[in-house]
């Protein structure tokens, strides 16, 4: 199973949305296959990284079981994914100033593939100072990806100037998709990104796993347009 990269990287678990279509509350506290969600996106994640923290706007005591710095974001007004990924840089840079990138992943995405970093990491390194973006079924998911901290001060003045999109922000810089196979589970080939945003979404993910088991990543050579198998 691949395990850390060569170099410091933080990662960053975005939680600070309002989940509105949840109905609010913190999504990743939710119950999925015998244990609150972001269980599965921290176990995942932190076997990827060197320091591994969580970005929320709630009371931080809400994580308290998990042991890891939860960091609100750093400007007011709830101003979207961006001021969470500024959040996290602005963390690295302070207490892990060795690593020059944060990965950050949402909250709601318990299936993070095992090589998430690597790949990401990967693409960054053959292009210094873009920001790698995963992607599978030719979708880019612009919360999951790879964010050199030294863009830092420019996200922050694009924010202050009224920025809010992900990609309107990332073109700047060049924005590189990262595909990613499928995950097979329980028989079916389902995105490895796939995020519970509603009570049907997160039932319809539950009925998929079962207690217990872990989804196996499919072979990376599974042909790309391979179709999506939702139930």
């Amino acid at each position: 199973m691949p395990g850390k990269t060569s170099s410091p990287i933080t990662g960053v678990i975005l939680a600070g949305g309002r989940s509105r279509r949840m109905g609010g509350g913190d999504k990743g506290l939710l119950e999925l296959g015998g244990r609150p969600m972001l269980d599965h996106v921290v176990e995942r994640l932190g076997a990827q990284v060197d320091r591994l923290i969580i970005n929320s706007n709630t009371n931080p005591e809400r994580f308290a079981r998990w042991r890891l710095s939860v960091v609100p974001d750093t400007l007011a007004g709830f101003l979207g994914p961006l001021a969470g990924v500024l959040a996290g840089m602005r963390w690295s840079r302070a207490h892990a100033p060795a690593a020059r990138c944060i990965v950050t992943a949402a909250g709601d995405a318990p299936l993070l593939p095992h090589d998430l970093v690597a790949q990401l990491s990967g693409a960054a390194d053959r292009h210094p100072g873009a920001v790698a973006l995963a992607q599978s079924f030719g979708e880019l998911h612009p919360v999951i990806g790879i964010w050199p901290v030294a863009l830092a001060d420019d996200l922050e003045a694009q924010l202050l100037s009224g920025v809010r999109k992900v990609l309107d922000w990332t073109d700047r810089h060049g924005t590189l998709a990262v595909a990613f196979a499928p995950l097979r589970l329980n028989g079916l080939e389902v995105d490895p990104f796939f995020n519970a945003n509603t009570p049907q979404e997160l039932e319809r993910l539950r009925a998929l796993i079962a207690e217990g088991d872990i989804p196996k990543d499919v072979p990376r050579d599974m042909p790309k347009d391979m179709p999506k198998d939702m139930p």
